[in-house]
């Protein structure tokens, strides 16, 4: 039997729908509550170009030797060093003078390693990418100088010219062709392998064999 009290309570139901409806919307001023509000969207994608200058990310090397062929953008080369989690920043690397010798006196040795009796026949000769934000001698080119020395091959400077610092399908336009047959082409750093293409697609008119040589792999 329903007490007295139910049936009370039924014939009292409240519509809690139209109760919260009618009543009103407080006011509430953001700032007053200490809260920051920032009307305008967050751009993404321009935090991920700020992500490319995050010295806090960027790449190093720990300069353990693995030496390595790899297959980038269609080219073959070789790499004595490869992208590591620790170590030196790459613009630590090119900072640093002692580099340039560490990078020759450990390159040379792996190139005539790996060319043998060929390289003492002759016909070779050493060049590298095209400069693109140095008028003078980058780091590459320090380093091919002093390769070419230990190898006792000609050097070739400024063999390319690349009037923009694309990368990707970057056309390069030639300067000075080496007369050698057998050309080996040094980068020091290597990462999509697209700069190395645009040498190759240049130097392979001219009926030359190309050795692509560099000295850290940027990519794990």
């Amino acid at each position: 039997m329903r007490s007295k009290a139910d049936n009370i309570a039924k014939s009292e139901t409240v519509d809690i729908d139209g109760f919260l409806n009618e009543l009103p919307s407080p006011e509430i001023d953001l700032n007053t509550l200490g809260v920051a509000f920032n009307p305008t969207p967050k751009d993404i994608f321009a935090e991920e170009q700020r992500k490319a200058w995050d010295k806090s990310t960027e790449a190093r090397c720990d300069f353990e030797r693995k030496i390595r062929i790899t297959r980038r953008s269609g080219v073959f080369f070789i790499s004595l060093w490869q992208k590591s989690l620790y170590g030196r920043t790459l613009t630590d690397i090119k900072a640093d003078d002692a580099m340039v010798d560490y990078f020759a006196e450990n390159i040379a040795p792996a190139i005539a390693e790996i060319l043998g009796d060929s390289l003492s026949l002759g016909d070779w000769a050493i060049c590298t990418t095209p400069k693109r934000r140095h008028l003078v001698k980058n780091f590459a080119t320090r380093i091919s100088e002093q390769i070419a020395v230990k190898l006792a091959i000609p050097f070739y400077e400024d063999v390319a010219f690349c009037k923009s610092r694309q990368r990707v399908n970057a056309v390069f336009s030639l300067n000075r062709l080496p007369k050698e047959r057998n050309i080996i082409v040094f980068d020091d750093f290597v990462t999509t392998g697209q700069t190395l293409l645009a040498m190759k697609n240049l130097l392979s008119r001219y009926d030359k064999n190309i050795l692509f040589f560099t000295g850290i792999n940027n990519k794990l």
